[in-house]
């Protein structure tokens, strides 16, 4: 590249500064990166050996953009497997591809189900245990239970003798599982028709978990790991800490690609999904900054733009805002959908309309902004500035319209129910339900 090996190690410790401070800020289990090559990536670039840290790098962003995510669910029939589903797909019973859903058992044999915009996580929907003449053990054989990499066990009412035994089955094959109750708003709603006067939501609640945590453990199952959720209201009790949960155990590899498969339902998810993105993004800019040295920012060509665009393109889609999910949602909200980009940044974020900043006074306000929030300009007089700062500006615009239509949505819901004012928990950073605390 036309560098002297010692201002190679000059560019290489800058580089390693920057990316030690970058990904100190994240939490173990939001990493998409193992700490190993994270490591690796560090000594390399403190040796000056950008190549070799630029290989490690690439073989780290191989790995995520290819990462294969299969998702088993299972459970007896009528417990709500399709409609969990559905919500975890982010479509509504009714939507194309969505999973069949009825009062009777629709799964008769193992159902492929593929995200309709992420080719690389695929749902299976398996045919209740109680539908089939096999034995717990051979039901997972015959389900292919290698493919996966873990199952949802979804259970509703009280807990059964399959539930047990197909939950004992799985932890002897060691894969991990995790034991879903459904139709948790139906069970509360119930125990208030049936005792207004007594009704304790909390109380309720830990009665129903702890009688899965018992019954599981008297089945054998070393560390039971309970959620009560209900499929139509994914925001409130346990699916965060479910989410959070899965995320956790998942290979490093796989969180990005799990983190871009949920559904917009709170800000907190939102975030993560932003904060996934970055490190992505933070990745290729700094293999890019690795083998080039050139003034920060300078002159945005044309290239730069049709790259900022694709990238527009690919956000829109992970957070919502293609066109196709903005049709559905200005449907539901009642609007058109110029009505609907009205308040979102992103319609016009690389084009000048009148009275506008240009798209570079833009992103020179932003870059003083987060300058003056991170601490300054990260590895500056290099390469790398110029295409995290570019992508990054993308990335930040979209996830904040994100929040925008996320609270359409819930304005909307609590006006059809009547109510006058959001919940308390929008907005709430660390992303609690109502039951993650417990």
């Amino acid at each position: 590249m036309g560098q002297s090996s010692s201002s190679q190690h000059s560019h290489g410790g800058d580089l390693a500064s920057s990316f030690e401070r970058f990904f100190k800020d994240f939490k173990m289990e939001s990493k998409i990166i193992s700490q190993e090559a994270i490591m690796s990536v560090q000594s390399n670039l403190k040796a000056g050996n950008l190549q070799s840290a630029g290989s490690v790098i690439n073989n780290a962003l191989r790995d995520i953009n290819n990462a294969p995510l299969s998702i088993a669910v299972t459970g007896e029939s009528g417990t709500g497997k399709s409609t969990f589903i559905n919500a975890i797909r982010g479509l509504r019973d009714e939507d194309e591809g969505a999973a069949s859903t009825g009062p009777v058992e629709t799964t008769m044999e193992r159902t492929k189900y593929e995200h309709p915009k992420l080719p690389n996580v695929t749902i299976w929907d398996l045919p209740g245990i109680g539908t089939t003449t096999f034995k717990p053990h051979e039901y997972l054989e015959k389900m292919k239970f290698k493919e996966y990499d873990f199952f949802i066990i979804i259970s509703a009412t009280r807990f059964k003798i399959n539930d047990a035994q197909l939950s004992s089955a799985i932890e002897k094959m060691k894969k991990n599982f995790y034991f879903v109750r459904s139709k948790i708003d139906s069970d509360l709603q119930n125990a208030k028709r049936s005792q207004p006067n007594k009704f304790n939501e909390q109380e309720i609640l830990e009665q129903i978990r702890n009688d899965c945590v018992k019954k599981l453990k008297e089945s054998n199952v070393s560390d039971p790991q309970v959620f009560l959720i209900s499929s139509f209201e994914l925001a409130d009790y346990d699916f965060p800490r479910l989410e959070s949960t899965l995320l956790r155990d998942l290979p490093e590899h796989k969180r990005h690609i799990f983190m871009q498969h949920l559904p917009n339902i709170t800000e907190a998810i939102i975030d993560q999904k932003r904060d996934s993105l970055r490190q992505k993004v933070w990745l290729e800019a700094m293999k890019a900054g690795a083998l080039a040295f050139v003034p920060m920012m300078g002159y945005i060509s044309d290239k730069d733009m049709e790259m900022l665009k694709d990238s527009l393109t690919l956000y829109r889609v992970y957070f919502g805002l293609d066109n196709s999910s903005l049709k559905i949602m200005a449907k539901d909200l009642n609007i058109s959908v110029e009505k609907l980009k009205e308040n979102l940044k992103f319609p016009h974020l690389l084009s000048v309309q009148k009275d506008e900043k240009s798209f570079g006074e833009k992103l020179g306000s932003y870059v003083e902004k987060f300058c003056s929030v991170a601490g300054g300009p990260i590895a500056s007089g290099i390469y790398f500035n110029k295409i995290f700062y570019l992508q990054n500006f993308v990335l930040e615009t979209v996830a904040s319209d994100a929040k925008v239509l996320l609270k359409k949505q819930i304005s909307k819901d609590f006006e059809d129910s009547g109510q006058a004012c959001l919940p308390q928990d929008v907005g709430n950073e660390d992303g609690k339900s109502k039951t993650a605390s417990s």
